[in-house]
C-alpha cells in the first residue's frame, strides 16, 4: 500500500456522513445547522492533525456543542444582595416567566381578538399599573428608569428650565449623571440650595417664565446624615408648576420594611404630577420605566414623539402584568426571609459538606436591598463560609455560584437562593472541591 492510501487522514468521515448522526441532527433543530456543522469542521481538523481517531469526530463534535446559543449564564446568587445590578436586579417570578414564554410569539400586544380591531397597546400591562397605584390619574411604561425620567423632562421642560436641589444631582451607576441625562433633553438645569440643605424657598425664588418643572430626585444610593433639610412634595406642590418625582426604586405604596424608602402613591396624594420609577427593582419585575400621575400630563407624555423610541416590547409588557398581577416575587420573599430559616438551611449545608471533607462554618451575614434602594438597611441572615480560594472555583462552575469575599472567607449567603436551589448549591461547592462540575439541567 501507498502512504496515500494508509494516512489516517483518508478516513476522516465527510462533513455529510457526520452531519447525519442522530444526536447531531436532533442539535441542529435546536441550536441550528451552522452552529452544529462548526463543531464538526473543527472536529475533522483535529482529525487530520492526528489529535483524533477519525471515527471519534462525531462524539467529538457532539462533545464541544454549545448548551446554548446565548452567552447569559444563569447565576445562583450567594451575595446576600437582593437587587444585584450586575446579576441583572430583580429576577422574575414563575408567573412572569411563564408570560414571557407565552408571549414569545406572535401575541394580541395590539389586537383586539373580540373585535378584530387595533387595540391600546400593552392595555392588560397598563391596567394592572393603574390597578396597583390607584392614586394615578394615567399611567406609561418605557424601557427603564432614566428614559422615564427624562420623557418627563423633554415633554415638560425641552428648550425650558429644570429646577433641581443640588442635593440631589446624583450619580445614577456606572458614570451616568443626573445632570448630563437631563442636559440630553435640550433642558436647562437650575440648581437650588445647597448640598446638606434646600428649602422650598429655594425653589420658588429661582421659579420664572422659562420654568419648565420642578425635579425631586431620591438619592437612593447614598444617604446624607446630620445638619440637612429638604422641600416636600407637597411644598413644591405648592408652587404652582409641574412636579416630577423620581423615586427610583419602584416602591409602589409605602412597606413598613422600607420606611424610609419613597413610594409612588403618597408621593401623588401629595401633589405630584408626574412620578417616575424602575420596574426591575422593589416591584421585582423586568427592566421597565414607570410613569405615574395626573391624567393629562401622562397623556402629553404619551403623545410626545419620544415615547415611541422609548416604548416597551411585548415580552416586557407581558412580564410587568403577571409581576403585577401574580404571585410574591422572588424580590418580596427574599426581603423577608425569615432569619432562623437560613440559619437552619445554612446549618444544613455546612454539615453536609463537612460529611465530605469541605471545611464550612456557619456566620452571621448581613444583606442589603441593592439596586439603589435603601441604602444603609440591614437585612438579618446566615450564610455558608468556606475558604477563599472556593470564590473563583464557584464562579466560573456551572451552575455559576456567585458569593461575597469576605476578610479571607467566601461567604454564601442564601437569603436569595431559593431553598429549593439548595441540593443544587451543594453540589457547586463539591465540584470546587473535587474541581469538577456538577451535571445541572438548565434546559
Amino acid at each position: 500500500m501507498t502512504t496515500a492510501e494508509t494516512d489516517p487522514r483518508r478516513r476522516v468521515p465527510r462533513t455529510d456522513a457526520v452531519l447525519a448522526d442522530p444526536r447531531l441532527v436532533a442539535a441542529a433543530e435546536r441550536l441550528g445547522r451552522d452552529a452544529v456543522k462548526q463543531q464538526v469542521v473543527a472536529a475533522q481538523a483535529r482529525a487530520r492533525a492526528g489529535e483524533l481517531a477519525p471515527e471519534d469526530v462525531a462524539d467529538a463534535a457532539v462533545a464541544a456543542l454549545p448548551r446554548t446559543l446565548h452567552s447569559t449564564a444563569a447565576v445562583l446568587n450567594a451575595t446576600g444582595v437582593v437587587l444585584h445590578t450586575n446579576l441583572g436586579r430583580a429576577p422574575l417570578s414563575g408567573a412572569a416567566v411563564a408570560a414571557v414564554a407565552d408571549a414569545a410569539g406572535y401575541a394580541d400586544v395590539e389586537f383586539d381578538l373580540a373585535t378584530g380591531r387595533r387595540a391600546r397597546r400593552g392595555r392588560g400591562a397598563l391596567e394592572a399599573l393603574a390597578a396597583a397605584v390607584p392614586d394615578a390619574g394615567g399611567v406609561l411604561a418605557v424601557n427603564n428608569g432614566a428614559a422615564a425620567l427624562v420623557l418627563a423632562t423633554t415633554a415638560l421642560a425641552a428648550g425650558r428650565e429644570v429646577v433641581i436641589s443640588r442635593g440631589e444631582m446624583v450619580e445614577i451607576g456606572d458614570g451616568f449623571r443626573l445632570p448630563d441625562l437631563i442636559a440630553s433633553t435640550g433642558a436647562v438645569l437650575r440648581e437650588v440650595g445647597t448640598t446638606n440643605r434646600t428649602t422650598a424657598a429655594d425653589y420658588a425664588a429661582a421659579l420664572g417664565p422659562a420654568t419648565g418643572c420642578i425635579l425631586k430626585v431620591h438619592p437612593s444610593n447614598f444617604r446624607v446624615e446630620g445638619f440637612t433639610s429638604a422641600a416636600s412634595v407637597a411644598e413644591l406642590a405648592s408652587l404652582g408648576v409641574p412636579v416630577v418625582v423620581d423615586i427610583g426604586s419602584g416602591l409602589l405604596a409605602p412597606d413598613p420594611l422600607l420606611p424610609e424608602e419613597p413610594d409612588a402613591a403618597t408621593a401623588l396624594r401629595a401633589g405630584a404630577d408626574v412620578v417616575t420609577a424602575s420596574g426591575d427593582k422593589l416591584l421585582g419585575g423586568p427592566q421597565a420605566g414607570l410613569l405615574l400621575g395626573r391624567a393629562d400630563v401622562v397623556e402629553r407624555l404619551r403623545r410626545h414623539p419620544l415615547a415611541r423610541a422609548l416604548r416597551v416590547d411585548k415580552l416586557t409588557l407581558a412580564a410587568l402584568e403577571a409581576t403585577l398581577r401574580g404571585p410574591v416575587t422572588p424580590t418580596w420573599a427574599a426581603l423577608r426571609a425569615d432569619p432562623d430559616q437560613l440559619r437552619a438551611r445554612a446549618a444544613a449545608l455546612a454539615t453536609a459538606l463537612a460529611e465530605g471533607g469541605v471545611a464550612a462554618a456557619v456566620v452571621a451575614s448581613a444583606g442589603a436591598v441593592g439596586g439603589g434602594g435603601a441604602p444603609g438597611l440591614e437585612l438579618p441572615g446566615w450564610a455558608v463560609a468556606l475558604p477563599e480560594d472556593y470564590a473563583a472555583a464557584l464562579r466560573t462552575g456551572r451552575p455559576a455560584v456567585v458569593g461575597r469575599v469576605e476578610r479571607g472567607r467566601c461567604l454564601l449567603d442564601l437569603r436569595c437562593v431559593p431553598a429549593d436551589d439548595d441540593p443544587w448549591l451543594l453540589a457547586a461547592v463539591r465540584a470546587a472541591a473535587a474541581g469538577a462540575a456538577p451535571a445541572r439541567d438548565e434546559g
